[in-house]
């Protein structure tokens, strides 16, 4: 029975091929890496894809999974973030300067943050310019370091900690702006 399947079954039914632990692991896993590729990617359509090639090179890749090393959805979490990394590298994303308005003394109230559902504040952050989005959500959210993200990204590492910078800056004004109408509204 397929709920019953534990890692190590799907793992080793995987490697051999068998449909019915290919379709537990994307059923189990599907949401989870959907919402990675959703946070990189500029919209639904191009998150889907990606989460596609996602699956695709999980399955080509399966036999390097070394349960004993590591948990399975976390590998398949950096092989998203890859995958969305080279999907955003095919488009040629480049990493501009903006000319922003920042008041570096601005800051959002924690409460004024609880108030907001998750799926709210992940559209504040999807209407980031690209290259800033990228490694706000390298940074913050999957804890690359500044090094590390220069290096995926093919940027230098004060790109990186500039652009983190200035993220959080379009980020505090925007919630600013969201707290000032006192209402979370959605953003598009």
């Amino acid at each position: 029975m397929p709920n019953h399947l534990t890692i190590e079954d799907i793992v080793t039914g995987c490697l051999k091929g068998h449909s019915n632990c290919q379709r537990e692991l994307v059923n189990r896993y599907s949401a989870t890496l959907y919402s990675v590729c959703l946070r990189y990617m500029a919209n639904e359509s191009k998150a889907k894809d990606v989460l596609q090639e996602t699956f695709i090179r999980v399955f080509k890749s399966i036999k390097s999974f070394d349960i004993n090393k590591g948990a399975l959805p976390s590998w398949m979490r950096k092989i998203a973030v890859n995958q969305c990394l080279k999907a955003i590298d095919k488009e040629k994303i480049k990493f501009t300067s903006l000319s922003v308005d920042y008041n570096n003394t601005v800051s959002v109230e924690p409460s004024a943050i609880h108030n907001m559902e998750a799926e709210d504040l992940m559209k504040v952050i999807q209407t980031l310019p690209d290259g800033y989005r990228q490694v706000f959500n390298l940074s913050v959210i999957d804890g690359y370091s500044h090094r590390e993200i220069a290096e995926k990204l093919g940027i230098q590492e004060v790109s990186s900690r500039s652009n983190l910078s200035r993220a959080k800056n379009i980020l505090k004004n925007k919630l600013m702006a969201l707290k000032k109408t006192g209402s979370w509204i959605k953003i598009i």
